[in-house]
């Protein structure tokens, strides 16, 4: 192969490489702030911390998660929806049907808006967005699933980054466009 030959694969193979590239960067970045946090199941009580990170809401907690079946994480819920604090819940359907076990049941008939996302093969998100409009917001995210067995059983991982109310708002709006293709859970 002749030089020619070969500089046009190479350009060839570079722009092919850099579309990625330049999808990515229309993702909005934001400056870091405020405080991260990171925990490991099963060294850290992981489940400890979620609960200190939704007891300290004022004002809303929304939950986005594969599966919800901690009590502790479910009372902790309910208390802050006691207290006057918004509370909304978004499941992944399908899971919550083969689960066999799910606070579902028990979030809505205390009054909390639980919703069941269908539009994915899985709704994987296991996020939960505290106060997202005000400077102490707080979002936690990771591979932890918001059951026992996460806690106990599975090696997991959470981060909670609070004081960065730009991130919770962008986490806060996805949690609103998922919310607007899910189906109100409807006791049984």
């Amino acid at each position: 192969m002749t030089a020619r030959p070969r500089l046009v694969v190479v350009s060839f193979l570079l722009a092919w490489i850099a579309v990625p590239f330049a999808y990515a960067n229309d993702v909005p970045r934001m400056a870091a702030q405020g405080s991260l946090q990171a925990a490991f199941a099963p060294w850290d009580d992981v489940e400890a911390l979620l609960i200190e990170v939704i007891g300290g809401a004022r004002k809303q907690v929304l939950v986005q998660a594969y599966l919800l079946t901690s009590r502790k994480i479910a009372t902790t819920l309910i208390a802050a929806h006691a207290r006057g604090v918004d509370v909304r819940v978004l499941l992944d359907a399908e899971q919550l049907a083969k689960a066999g076990f799910s606070t579902a049941l028990e979030l809505a008939e205390a009054g909390i808006p639980v919703w069941l996302e269908t539009q994915h093969q899985n709704a994987h998100n296991k996020i939960i967005v505290i106060d997202a409009e005000t400077p102490d917001a707080a979002v936690v995210t990771g591979s932890f699933n918001f059951t026992w067995t996460a806690q106990h059983k599975n090696a997991e991982n959470i981060l909670v980054a609070r004081n960065n109310p730009t991130l919770a708002a962008r986490y806060a709006a996805n949690w609103e466009r998922h919310r607007r293709d899910a189906t109100p859970y409807i006791k049984k």
